[in-house]
């Protein structure tokens, strides 16, 4: 295998890829390209990481899409870190037709990967303390994550987390997320879903299912 040195495009990484010539070098900035897609930082147990998540790129990863085309329950799907068992009892559930946002996740192939999902409540919590896209004051009613590295067992202040260092997430960047709320696969109810805006940072379990909002599709990969 060829020997890889420097930072390197997103392209360049998925003409590797593609000629199984990319070694895993862990990622080491937020905002990097890596895995198919963007470093968002680490998840894990009691603090102590077990994976890196990666963010799909916004043009082919992103979409407005409801959770489901009726407000019943979705069995299994309740896990707050687990967004590839999330997903998963969710495509066994039910087609696209009944779960778009979930399929358009599981669906997606891109940089070779096919391991795409929607992101469980508190990864999706880690891409935003990880990749705000703007300098707004936060809610500090939202923020405890007992699955983010290191673990937080308090809510936002105003200015935590501040806005990303990542220049391409940053608001108008090429790869920002929209300030508006973004589905987590993390079922709340038989009718609502967990989900996370991405102005203030607030997490809320009173995202209709049969509400349509973005969703954008994640991987992990073990540390």
């Amino acid at each position: 295998m060829p020997s890889y040195s420097g930072v390197f495009t997103l392209q360049a990484q998925m003409q590797a890829v593609a000629a199984n010539n990319w070694p895993f070098l862990p990622p080491t900035v937020i905002g990097q390209a890596f895995g198919g897609g963007f470093y968002a930082g680490q998840i894990g147990v009691s603090g102590v990481a077990t994976h890196y998540l990666v963010v799909g790129p916004v043009a082919s990863a992103q979409s407005n899409l409801v959770y489901k085309n009726v407000g019943t329950a979705t069995a299994g799907a309740d896990s707050v870190i687990d967004g590839p068992q999330n997903t998963a009892d969710i495509v066994a559930d039910g087609n696209s037709t009944v779960y778009p946002a979930g399929h358009f996740c599981n669906d997606l192939v891109i940089g070779g990967f096919s391991d795409w999902y929607m992101p469980a409540k508190n990864e999706l919590e880690v891409c935003y303390y990880n990749l705000k896209p703007t300098t707004t004051s936060n809610n500090t009613s939202s923020g405890i994550n007992a699955n983010a590295v290191p673990a937080r067992a308090s809510n936002y202040t105003s200015g935590t987390p501040a806005q990303t260092s990542a220049t391409d997430f940053r608001s108008t960047g090429a790869e920002d997320f929209s300030t508006g709320y973004y589905w987590a696969s993390t079922e709340y109810s038989a009718t609502k879903a967990w989900i996370q805006q991405f102005y203030t940072g607030v997490q809320d379990y009173n995202g209709l299912k049969t509400d349509s909002y973005r969703v954008r599709a994640i991987r992990r990969v073990a540390v």
